[in-house]
């Protein structure tokens, strides 16, 4: 029998879609400029940034809720954004949604050539060394490209919120060497930039003077977190999570009592708030 012979008939009916090709195929109908959607129609990347960097959020936060359902939900309007973009994209005639796919499998594959060739790393914390080598050089080339010097600093996205950009400044610097050697110095940091904020205050300095301080603050907290190994944003969300907790509570007992918030003083609401981390600290 011949190999000809095993192969299957021919059924005329076409291969099935893949469900990414049928997500791309929807986000360019709805930006057709004939029949397409009007708001689609009306974005630009600009405007679709934010919605973005808010899918990114919403990934994290199912994720911190352990909500696999959620989580998948997310997952897709994350996606989406990454199709729109490549969309407007590929209409100014730039690149296309294949383009994006092809250029990060091939940084995957590049910066892992323990997996993907014969190099060998047999630790985590040399696979980290490694991938930063190849950061630098690829933030060295881009620099060279753009006539520009390249620093230990580049690419650290302005957009990112601004604690989690503190630290990867922080990191990136201590990297050649500008850090503190140890946590306990950044703790007299702390309490330096402490009595700073005091002083300002006392001195009745304007409002952007202030800030200037408190800035400095934030930053060396931030610095801090980083040297006892705490990520600062997720310790902050942590923080976020359980004040809105403990305040609901304290609308809830006020509830009880025909109140409000606006209806109870500060005294009042304070026995509540202890009264709700006594419970807390009581059901741990």
């Amino acid at each position: 029998m011949s190999t000809a012979s095993k192969k299957p008939a021919a059924t005329g009916a076409p291969a099935p879609q893949r469900p990414i090709d049928r997500l791309i195929a929807i986000m360019a109908r709805l930006r057709d400029p004939k029949g397409g959607c009007p708001w689609d129609l009306e974005q630009d990347f600009t405007t679709i940034a934010p919605y973005t960097i808010e899918e990114a959020y919403e990934v994290a936060d199912a994720i911190q809720r352990g909500d696999m359902t959620g989580l998948r939900e997310e997952l897709g309007d994350l996606l989406l954004q990454v199709v729109y973009h490549a969309r407007m994209a590929e209409e100014a005639g730039n690149f296309a949604f294949d383009d994006v796919a092809t250029a990060i499998a091939d940084k995957m594959v590049a910066r892992h050539p323990h997996v993907f060739g014969g190099a060998e790393i047999d630790s985590a914390a040399a696979q980290t060394r490694m991938w930063e080598e190849f950061k630098a050089r690829e933030r060295a080339a881009k620099a060279s490209a753009s006539r520009q010097a390249p620093s230990v600093l580049d690419d650290v996205p302005l957009a990112l919120p601004a604690l989690l950009r503190a630290e990867k400044l922080q990191k990136r610097a201590a990297r050649v060497g500008f850090d503190w050697p140890e946590a306990r110095q950044v703790l007299d940091k702390i309490e330096e930039e402490i009595r700073e904020v005091r002083a300002e205050l006392d001195q009745g300095a304007p409002a952007g003077r202030i800030g200037d301080e408190i800035g400095d603050l934030l930053f060396a907290l931030a610095n801090l977190a980083r040297h006892l190994k705490i990520d600062p944003e997720t310790a902050l969300r942590g923080c976020n999570a359980k004040f809105e907790r403990r305040f609901r509570s304290i609308e809830q007992e006020l509830a009880k009592e025909g109140k409000t918030p606006t209806d109870a003083s500060l005294d009042e609401m304070e026995a509540l708030w202890v009264k709700a981390k006594r419970g807390e600290q009581i059901g741990d």
